[in-house]
């Protein structure tokens, strides 16, 4: 069931390599969402890959590029004007303004005490915790994430438990409530394990 909820990923859940593909694979025709982000957004992404990963700058733009060359339509831009009238952390105004300016009313963030509530509702917006956000999705359209779900495990060659084992790591929320449905156990997959 296609929708079009609009959402504006922010750096952490864009950095996050499983968690990231999973909203992505979920933006594709029949889409569930539709991604949202500012070039201020993707340059803490690519900080966070070069600079706390350990990645190649060539491979961390190269997914960067892919990212925004897919979804052209994503990029939010002339929102700064705005920054100096948001009220939560500084370090994540720049978001919040982005989500004003393109009229998105859900950030979805794992630092969600970043943007308190008070802060958000004159401008009618909501953060959410990714897990919480792909539970919604999953109960929107139990196939289309259960499909995204497959084609990730098929291209790291793992099962799905296995996947939903490795988006643990970050959305485990999310995978037990998956796992549940399946009726199936959430395996314990350590970093090491996954990258066998």
């Amino acid at each position: 069931m296609r929708a079009d909820f609009p959402v504006v990923l922010d750096a952490c859940v864009l950095a996050e390599a499983a968690v990231s593909d999973l909203f992505l694979r979920l933006s594709e025709a029949p889409r569930l969402l539709l991604p949202r982000w500012s070039e201020a957004i993707w340059a803490e992404t690519r900080r966070t890959w070069v600079e706390k990963f350990g990645w190649e700058e060539s491979l961390a733009d190269s997914r960067m590029l892919a990212a925004t060359g897919f979804f052209p339509e994503a990029m939010i831009k002339g929102f700064e004007h705005l920054i100096p009238q948001c009220e939560n952390h500084p370090k994540d105004r720049h978001v919040l303004a982005a989500a004003i300016h393109s009229k998105t009313d859900t950030i979805v963030t794992f630092n969600v005490r970043d943007f308190k509530q008070e802060a958000l509702a004159p401008w009618e917006i909501t953060a959410v915790h990714p897990a919480n956000y792909l539970k919604v999705l999953f109960d929107h359209d139990q196939a289309a994430v259960t499909n995204a779900l497959h084609s990730m495990a098929s291209k790291a060659d793992r099962s799905v438990p296995e996947l939903l084992g490795r988006l643990a790591w970050f959305v485990k929320p999310f995978s037990e409530y998956v796992s549940a449905e399946f009726a199936s156990d959430l395996p314990d997959i350590s970093p090491r394990a996954w990258r066998r």
